[in-house]
């Protein structure tokens, strides 16, 4: 296939600029993500395109997402609860009372019984957050809370609840026990400007082994938030059917998803716990496939802070990780298909460039990170994504 090739500029006014005059035709760009480390960086980004897409992981085993796994046995919601928010239109053109509705979450301090009333409320729409939904929105859902409300059982903690994590789930149970149909709904609700799917409609969890012989199951294990930091190095991960098990379970990716990943602009593995928010959304069937088939770029932009998950990886066993991921464990010597750029802070020093950029992986050094670096500036890392393009 014949290359055409231009000079790099970061950040690039015109192709900025023409995204910004026409975000709905934008480019398409595919994160691999989960958890909350991309939602700021999304926000910004819908000023440039309305075209990215987020295959978010759907194996979270801790929080509240928890809670609702434990009772039907289903996928964690709250990461792409929280990413179609950080997408949602914010303005008067969206639907900015039900984007308040779907943040709220109930009192942690209150006991079960005075929530149990209150989502009965929010269930009748005489809460003041349905109050001011308009039909037939209001309706559509209250019917979604009333079957949440109906099924859960009486002991259900409901302190700290996401509403929007327990419509997603009445909505899960209301359409076969599938979760496409009811985060397609809710993207229209809200009106995602972007595309937001798990990356299977599934419920499995994650298995991690570590070099010193340690299994743990369930990703909550990995994060290093509600159990403490791994203390070892990782040398695997795959999927499981449940947290009782460490038995290896085949998960295969959708006809859908294998499209997205296969004809994106740009394929991003982004800022997020390296393990349990990226590489494992790498791990389900025919994902390193449509990876590979896909001829347009692919880039890593790495953690600016500490990642617990990252025990001891230095940025080029880093790099070296994904490429290995991609080729499926293969000795491969270079990052071919698998990855084309690193884009790193023009403000840091790092160490191994020489060796990355001998796996075939071009180094693009940025302005992308505030003032001391410690955090990624979401204007400036979207544009120089933009620039890429």
């Amino acid at each position: 296939m014949p290359s055409i090739w231009r000079k790099l500029q970061i950040p690039d006014p015109i192709r900025i600029g023409r995204s910004q005059k026409m975000p709905e035709l934008g480019p398409r760009i595919l994160f691999f993500s989960g958890g909350s480390a991309l939602n700021k960086i999304s926000r910004a980004l819908k000023s440039y395109t309305h075209n990215s897409i987020h295959l978010v992981t759907p194996f979270d085993s801790g929080g509240s997402s928890a809670k609702l796994r434990d009772e039907f046995n289903m996928p964690a919601v709250g990461d792409i609860r929280s990413r179609l928010m950080a997408l949602a239109d914010e303005t008067v053109l969206g639907q900015p009372d039900v984007y308040d509705l779907f943040h709220y979450r109930l009192n942690p301090d209150q006991d079960n019984q005075t929530l149990r009333q209150e989502l009965l409320r929010l269930e009748s729409g005489e809460h003041p957050f349905m109050i001011k939904i308009t039909s037939p929105l209001k309706e559509l859902i209250q019917t979604q809370l009333s079957i949440t409300n109906a099924s859960i059982s009486q002991d259900f903690d409901l302190r700290g609840a996401s509403i929007g994590n327990l419509i997603i789930a009445g909505g899960y149970l209301n359409n076969e026990q599938k979760i496409d149909p009811i985060i397609f709904l809710f993207s229209r609700l809200v009106k995602v400007l972007g595309e937001v799917k798990t990356i299977t409609d599934t419920s499995h969890h994650m298995v991690t082994l570590l070099d010193n012989g340690e299994t743990l199951v369930g990703q909550h294990k990995m994060t290093g938030k509600e159990c403490g930091a791994i203390s070892s190095a990782v040398k695997e991960i795959y999927l499981t059917q449940s947290l009782i098990s460490s038995k290896p379970a085949a998960v295969k990716l959708g006809s859908d998803r294998h499209k997205m990943i296969k004809e994106a602009d740009l394929i991003c593995y982004p800022p997020g716990s390296f393990y349990s928010s990226v590489l494992i959304n790498l791990v389900p069937e025919g994902v390193a496939e449509a990876i590979l088939a896909n001829p347009n770029p692919k880039i890593y932009i790495p953690n600016l802070g500490n990642d617990p998950e990252q025990f001891g990886l230095t940025l080029l066993q880093q790099v070296e990780t994904i490429i290995r991921f991609v080729h499926k464990g293969e000795s491969e010597q270079n990052s071919l298909g698998a990855l084309d750029f690193l884009l790193l802070d023009e403000k840091l020093s790092y160490n191994g460039l020489n060796e990355i950029e001998a796996l075939g992986v071009t180094i693009i050094r940025a302005d992308i990170a505030d003032e001391k670096a410690h955090n990624y500036h979401d204007r400036k890392l979207s544009e120089a994504l933009i620039s890429i393009l």
